[in-house]
């Protein structure tokens, strides 16, 4: 309103918005659609929400200025259309669809949802620091004169902003989600989530890349530098609450012409249904701010180049080596007391791809490790390890009956206009875990074959293509891949590790179980800042380490030319690599190369001393 003249009014917003959340925790303040049902949030409220981007839509045009008029004295106002879906109109206004001042703007929708694969641990963390001030209830009783809990602690601490809440539309006085237990909060959400599907007529599928993930999808729409954007990007997006019932109002010819989208009506009524969901179910979000994350560790801060930061990183680096032993111990007691493979698993863990060559992913490195159980818990409960280590995880069990029926590579619907999300399509940094020791003998049908080519492309190129029907598109990725197996994996893998257990406890379950009960959460916190961290420092090898390293190789392949060669140098390169990094060293040393040569030589002895037992696999 104040700055109608002048054009610059939305850098303003923007900066506004920017400066307050770098207040006081700020962040903390803003009710999260990751923690928080919908049904608990008030419209046209700021919320944060941290996703992942699954799809984009066309771009849309809306009136981003228009004039209403009143038919009986002729008086008119004009309206701004940024932030909102539904035109604002007085009781006696009409729109003037003709008017001179009318201004079409364009945004972005892209439809995201919740980062596939999230840990537990990783939402909890959020929800507790965002919920830190509120005392949690046993019951819930919604009483009309009780106020959220933005509006009691930003007005207790924060005065000023009464004014600013005040603006936001009013709200019943149900949404008290502060004062709710997290489980009540979850069933809540959950139980109307089911119950909104089962009246959808046919239920609309939220399309998550994994089986049996929830929380809401969302029609996130960027007004601003949405080229930096792309699917399978995770963002983290401040923006404006829009869940207006007119939204739900689907194929209905006698549409509100109050609706800002005079383009919908050229859609097929699948694409309409896809892209204008129940606001219910689907809830809107006009950004006001939007980043890329590096990671979604809540433990970490965001960014790792500001200031604040780095006193953060090198306080955790001064203190790495026990943390690094400590882990050490506790995955060598989850591997049954092989402390080689669980060396091998820690490099695994902070493994990234750092670069690409040409088609060639520098970086990557999947590990199969063989000689687990057939049929066994042991594989289910080193995953259970792995996704109390790591913010993003996913168990594929390898059964025939998985790889025939999932659908793992996302297509493209053309009548829907949507790309059909499929199990492959996740986000940077996800621990993929094949369990293949589940594989019984069977027939692969063509969608089977189709499958285990993608599971193997994704190894080996850290791709995957998508089906574009007419063609196919590539989409890089960056998915630590770890193999559990009995033989040696039918999928491609960078290095193998045959386990070699040490102590076989009579019962297993229970074993493994008293493994996580027994760590303190304070040094679970530790092997988790551990693994985020190190897999974003830099590193390098200075000239006179790469001499040194070329001229070893060179005497290696003179001692025995038949069994070393060049990928063996590739591999003994990025396990130092890992090594120095596992180290905090960002660089490589004489002493760390000599260590990796050792690793490695240690690896291919088991190896081949299983080889030969009997020549059967053990």
């Amino acid at each position: 309103a104040q700055n109608v003249p002048n054009s610059d009014w939305e850098k303003k917003v923007t900066e506004y918005f920017r400066e307050k959340l770098k207040e006081n925790n700020a962040t903390n303040w803003v009710p999260s659609l990751n923690d928080v049902p919908v049904h608990y949030l008030k419209p046209n409220s700021l919320v944060k929400f941290r996703c992942m981007v699954q799809d984009m839509f066309d771009p849309e045009f809306y009136m981003g200025v228009y004039e209403t008029v009143d038919p009986n004295t002729n008086a008119r106002v004009l309206h701004f259309g940024k932030y909102r879906d539904v035109a604002e109109c007085g009781p006696h206004q009409e729109i003037d669809f003709n008017s001179s001042q009318t201004v079409t703007s364009e945004r972005q929708t892209f439809y995201c949802v919740p980062v596939p694969g999230e840990s537990a641990w990783v939402k909890e963390i959020s929800f507790f620091a965002s919920q830190a001030r509120v005392s949690p209830s046993t019951s819930y009783t919604p009483s009309r004169h009780k106020r959220s809990y933005e509006e009691d602690e930003d007005m207790d601490l924060h005065p000023s902003k009464q004014k600013e809440q005040n603006m936001g539309n009013g709200c019943s006085g149900g949404d008290i989600h502060g004062c709710v237990e997290p489980k009540r909060l979850e069933t809540e959400a959950s139980a109307g989530h089911h119950l909104i599907s089962t009246n959808c007529s046919p239920p609309l599928d939220l399309n998550f890349p994994l089986p049996g993930e929830k929380g809401p999808a969302c029609l996130v729409k960027v007004y601003e530098n949405w080229e930096n954007f792309k699917v399978n990007d995770v963002l983290e997006v401040y923006g404006i609450l829009s869940v207006d019932p007119v939204l739900s109002i689907v194929n209905n010819e006698e549409r509100d012409s109050s609706n800002l989208d005079p383009m919908e009506c050229m859609d097929t009524a699948e694409e309409q249904r896809v892209h204008s969901p129940p606001a219910s179910l689907v809830p809107r979000i006009h950004v006001i701010l939007a980043q890329k994350l590096q990671h979604i560790n809540p433990l970490l801060p965001a960014c790792l180049n500001e200031e604040d930061s780095k006193t953060f990183v090198s306080n955790f680096m001064s203190e790495l080596s026990p943390v690094r032993a400590e882990l050490l111990g506790f995955l060598t007691h989850a591997l049954l007391g092989d402390s080689l493979a669980a060396e091998y698993l820690i490099l695994h863990l902070i493994s990234t791809v750092y670069a690409r060559r040409d088609v060639l992913p520098l970086g990557k490195f999947t590990v199969n490790l063989s000689g687990c159980p057939r049929n066994s818990i042991f594989t289910e409960h080193i995953y259970h390890i792995i996704q109390q280590l790591v913010p993003a995880s996913y168990r594929l069990q390898m059964t025939i009956e998985n790889m025939n029926h999932s659908r793992f590579i996302p297509h493209k619907d053309y009548a829907a206009n949507r790309l059909v999300s499929g199990v492959l399509q996740l986000a940077s940094n996800t621990s993929l875990v094949v369990d293949e020791t589940q594989l019984e003998q069977g027939q692969l049908d063509t969608t089977g074959v189709h499958n285990v080519t993608a599971l193997g492309n994704l190894i080996t190129w850290q791709k995957v293509d998508y089906d574009f029907s007419y063609h196919q598109m590539e989409f890089p990725c960056n998915i630590n891949v770890l193999i559990t197996s009995e033989g040696q994996s039918l999928l491609p893998s960078d290095c193998r590790v045959h386990l070699q257990p040490q102590i076989i406890p009579p019962n297993m379950e229970e074993y493994m179980s008293s493994l996580l009960t027994a760590v303190l959460p304070s040094v679970l916190n530790k092997f988790r800042i551990y693994l985020s961290l190190l897999r974003l420092l830099d590193y390098s090898i200075s000239d006179e380490v790469t001499k040194a390293v070329e001229e070893d190789f060179v005497e290696m392949r003179k001692n025995d030319p038949e069994s070393i060669t060049a990928d063996d140098l590739h591999r003994t390169l990025l396990v130092a690599r890992f090594l120095s990094l596992s180290a905090g060293q960002t660089t490589l040393s004489r002493e760390r190369w000599l260590r990796a040569k050792q690793l490695e030589a240690l690896r291919k002895a088991r190896l081949q001393q299983q080889q030969c037992v009997n020549g059967n696999e053990l």
